[in-house]
């Protein structure tokens, strides 16, 4: 137990202290800057494939949030479960912890990513080679998202009352490489990839802890982080139009927390 240096009960352990600081000074600077500094796209991930990645990205992209309720959301939740996970594995522990959660979260986020996109990028190059109105309605109906399909109807209707019109031709391969870069320069920040993780970690280590939902109706850890899990994989697998959050993101740092977990051999409380 000597390699963990448990701290006790201190109400705000200095790693989670300071996660919430840099969180709220990087916030407060993407919004008074960003109009002369770039700094979410330099500092949120983008997918691997796109010009604009950076390495630093999978990291950095866990300091980074899309508005105050995205920021409030994470923060409290990093504070509430990692102010006692913290507290229990001691803050070089703890430390190792999050930001192998948050990586391993962006990973296998990305893997997913790839199986999405890299098809759609293959569909494209090969409809800038050869461009003709079944090739493009049938991208439209297998590689663009549901959600957005509609966008299209009249397009691929008027393409197909004129199929040799060169200008629709142009026009279609540009729409296609549009949506294709699109999909390419998508970037993802926040860090819900750790949080999910730290959950995972209180769930383990504190199963039966009474958490309050909407600060009224009791739930064991254990029950809500296995919920919490579930409803993630469904909202991942489902890809429901509009749905702009990273559930596999989720998925990923609460998988890779638990792998940590059984690595370092973390035992709850009074198994030592």
């Amino acid at each position: 137990m000597k390699e963990f240096r448990p701290l006790g009960n201190t109400l705000f352990p200095p790693v989670v202290k300071n996660l919430l600081i840099i969180n709220g000074i990087l916030f407060f600077a993407t919004y008074v800057f960003q109009s002369r500094f770039p700094i979410t796209e330099w500092l949120a991930l983008t997918y691997f494939e796109s010009p604009k990645f950076k390495v630093w990205q999978l990291i950095s992209h866990l300091f980074m949030h899309g508005n105050i309720g995205h920021l409030f959301s994470n923060m409290f939740a990093l504070w509430i479960f990692g102010a006692t996970v913290e507290n229990f594995l001691g803050s070089k522990k703890f430390l190792q912890y999050y930001l192998l959660t948050g990586l391993g979260a962006s990973i296998l986020f990305m893997g997913v990513q790839y199986l999405e996109i890299h098809p759609v990028q293959k569909h494209a190059e090969a409809y800038e080679i050869n461009p003709n109105y079944q090739s493009f309605e049938r991208f439209v109906e297998e590689d663009i998202s549901s959600g957005y399909q509609a966008n299209y109807v009249e397009f691929v209707d008027y393409y197909k009352a004129n199929p040799n019109d060169t200008e629709v031709k142009r026009a279609s391969v540009t729409a296609v490489n549009n949506y294709a870069g699109k999909l390419l320069d998508s970037q993802v920040l926040g860090a819900s990839g750790a949080v999910f993780g730290i959950l995972l970690a209180f769930g383990w280590l504190f199963p039966n802890s009474l958490i309050y939902i909407y600060f009224f109706f009791p739930m064991k850890a254990k029950y809500l982080v296995i919920l919490y899990g579930a409803f993630e994989l469904y909202n991942g697998i489902a890809n429901n139009p509009g749905d702009n959050v990273a559930h596999f993101a989720h998925l990923g740092g609460m998988l890779i927390g638990f792998i940590l977990i059984k690595i370092w051999d973390i035992k709850r409380p009074g198994q030592y």
